[in-house]
C-alpha cells in the first residue's frame, strides 16, 4: 500500500476510523440496545413465534453482524480505489 503524500494517508485512516465506529455503533445498538436495553418494549411484537426483544438477542446481533461485514468490505473497497490503494489482482 503506497500513498501518494501524508495528507491522503492520514484522510484515509480518518475515513477508514470513522467507517469502523459508525459500524460499531450500528452493532451496539442493535445488539445490546435491542437485546437488551429495549426487549421489553420489543417483547409485545411477535416474530415466528417468538418476542422480538428475544429474537434479536439471539439472531437478529448476529445477521446484522454478517451484513455489516459485507458493508465494511464493500465500503473499503471504495475507500482503497478513492485513494489508489486497491490490491493488485
Amino acid at each position: 500500500m503506497a500513498f501518494k503524500n501524508e495528507e491522503d494517508r492520514k484522510a484515509y485512516w480518518k475515513e477508514n476510523l470513522s467507517l469502523v465506529a459508525i459500524l460499531l455503533v450500528i452493532w451496539f445498538v442493535v445488539s445490546f440496545g435491542a437485546g437488551v436495553l429495549f426487549a421489553d418494549a420489543l417483547n409485545s411484537i411477535r416474530l415466528g413465534g417468538y418476542k422480538l426483544g428475544f429474537w434479536f438477542a439471539q439472531q437478529g446481533s448476529i445477521y446484522t453482524f454478517v451484513v455489516l461485514v459485507f458493508v465494511y468490505s464493500k465500503k473499503m473497497g471504495d475507500l482503497d480505489r478513492k485513494y489508489g490503494v486497491e490490491e493488485d489482482e
